[in-house]
C-alpha cells in the first residue's frame, strides 16, 4: 500500500527513546514543509485542476497537523524552535529530474514516498508509545496522537501517486516509483545521527 521497499530499523526507535523532544519538534517542521511542498506543486501545475484541488486539501490538512503538533509541544512544555534538518528530504529531492514531464512525476512521487515513510513511522510511534519510552512508561497521549494522523498520511501518499499518472502512463509511473522507493530505502538505511522524524 505504501510503496516502501524497507522497514524502519530499531536504530530509529533508539533515537525516539533518547531524543523524543527533538523528534516531536522536527515533526512540526515536517508538517510545515509538507504544506509548502503541496503549495509549490499547486503553483507549478496550475493548469491541472484535479491536482490544484488535491493540493489545496493537502495544504489545509498539513497546516492543521502543524497546529496540532504545536499544541502538543505546548502541553508538554517543549519550546518550538529551529532545528538542523535531517538530510533525508534533500537527498530525495536531489533525485528529481529537471525536464518536464519527468520533473512533475518525480516531484509527486518523492512527496508520496515522504508521506509513506511518515505514515510508517507514525504507526511505529503509535505502537512504541503504547509499550514504553525510555523510562519504561507508556505514553497513551502520544500513541493516540499518532494513531489519529496515520490515515491521512496514507491517503496523501495515494493521492500523490495517483496524480503522477496525469503526467505519464501507469506503467511509467510504477517503474519510476520502484526506482525512487529503492533509493529512498538506501537513504533510510544510511540514516542520520540526529534524532529526526526521517533520520
Amino acid at each position: 500500500m505504501l510503496s516502501l521497499e524497507s522497514k524502519t530499523s530499531d536504530r530509529w526507535l533508539g533515537q525516539v527513546d533518547t531524543g523524543l523532544e527533538e523528534i516531536l519538534i522536527d515533526h512540526a517542521h515536517c508538517e510545515k514543509k509538507a504544506a509548502g511542498t503541496a503549495m509549490n506543486l499547486l503553483f507549478a501545475y496550475v493548469d491541472n485542476i484535479e491536482l490544484c484541488r488535491a493540493m489545496t486539501e493537502i495544504v489545509e490538512e498539513e497546516l492543521e497537523h502543524f497546529h496540532l503538533v504545536i499544541d502538543l509541544l505546548t502541553r508538554r512544555g517543549i519550546r518550538f524552535r529551529r532545528l538542523a534538518p535531517s538530510t533525508y528530504g534533500r537527498k530525495l529531492n536531489d533525485l528529481v529530474r529537471r525536464q518536464e514531464p519527468h520533473r512533475a512525476v518525480d516531484r509527486l512521487l518523492v512527496a508520496g514516498l515522504i508521506e509513506a515513510r511518515s505514515c510508517e513511522r507514525f504507526d511505529l510511534l503509535r505502537k512504541h508509545m503504547r509499550r514504553s519510552v525510555g523510562d519504561g512508561q507508556a505514553d497513551a497521549e502520544l500513541a493516540d496522537f499518532y494513531e489519529s494522523l496515520f490515515e491521512s498520511e496514507a491517503r496523501h501518499h495515494s493521492t500523490y501517486v495517483r496524480l503522477a499518472k496525469a503526467f505519464a502512463s501507469d506503467e511509467v509511473v510504477q517503474a519510476r516509483l520502484g526506482e525512487l522507493a529503492a533509493a529512498e530505502a538506501a537513504i533510510v538505511a544510511e540514516g542520520d545521527p540526529l534524532p529526526r522524524m526521517h533520520s
